[in-house]
């Protein structure tokens, strides 16, 4: 009976014992352990939802699956290959080019005189004014000139947006769309918007590719453009499309380095 009492306790410890362990790591593979911090770290740099339960199975064994490679190829030796060694050393080097190339652009790389060009190319797309506006979107043409027919009659314009609108973004607001430029709209959608005065509405339907939709513009002003601060990593990022300016940049970067070298 001791002897059974004795096992009892040492088993009880030991699921004990073992449950921070197994909550703390995603896996254990081969006594190694794969931590969960691992695996959500994953999920976050994938843009997947952590808590997603198919995504976290597929992640974690893809970890599994990384983890037994990485044993197998230190079991057969391979890991120790000149050749294998040289291989894995162009990978970190490559991967450390890019990655200080990248730092160099964000911290020193782009001057103010370059942001400014930059700028001023793209500052004009935030002229010009930006509507507030919301909008029922419908299938059928009948439908929209009912639910016209009920908005003159009295009924709330959110109201039946909410009911009828086929536009999930916006029925759930009422129909609203906020501020919007007429540029960023269908071309149909946007023509009859800016013809509006403000709190009116559209007599009839207008017909776009998704539909027809019942327009009511609340207000207008004047687009807010933004700073040069405010767009600069969408200023770096047009910039860094053209090649030749990255291979200007590079060498750039690698003159500064030399420059500051001591080389023997």
């Amino acid at each position: 009976m001791k002897l059974l009492s004795t096992l009892a306790v040492s088993v009880a410890l030991t699921a004990t014992l073992a449950t921070p362990v197994l909550a703390q790591n995603a896996a254990v593979v081969n006594g190694k352990a794969i931590p969960k911090a691992k695996l959500d770290k994953m999920l976050a740099s994938a843009g997947q939802v952590a808590n997603n339960p198919e995504l976290r199975d597929r992640a974690r064994d893809m970890l599994i699956t990384r983890e037994l490679i990485n044993q197998e190829a230190i079991k057969r030796g391979v890991i120790n290959n000149d050749g294998i060694q040289e291989q894995l050393e162009q990978a970190r080097l490559n991967i450390l080019v890019g990655a200080v190339f990248e730092d160099y652009i964000q911290r020193e790389g782009v001057t103010e005189s370059e942001l400014k060009t930059a700028y001023d190319q793209v500052k004009g797309q935030f002229s010009g004014k930006e509507y507030k506006v919301r909008h029922i979107l419908v299938e059928k043409e009948a439908d929209a000139k009912s639910l016209i027919a009920k908005i003159k009659a009295g009924e709330k314009f959110e109201d039946l947006a909410k009911a009828n609108s086929k536009d999930p973004g916006s029925a759930v607001n009422g129909g609203d769309l906020n501020w919007m430029n007429p540029q960023a709209l269908v071309p149909e959608f946007s023509k009859a918007m800016v013809a509006l005065d403000k709190g009116q509405m559209t007599d009839k339907p207008v017909k776009s590719q998704f539909g027809f939709h019942i327009i009511k513009l609340e207000d207008v002003r004047e687009s807010k453009v933004p700073t040069v601060a405010e767009l600069k990593p969408q200023l770096i990022q047009m910039m860094a499309q053209d090649q030749n300016w990255q291979k200007a940049k590079f060498e750039e970067m690698l003159a500064k380095l030399k420059s500051k070298a001591k080389v023997q």
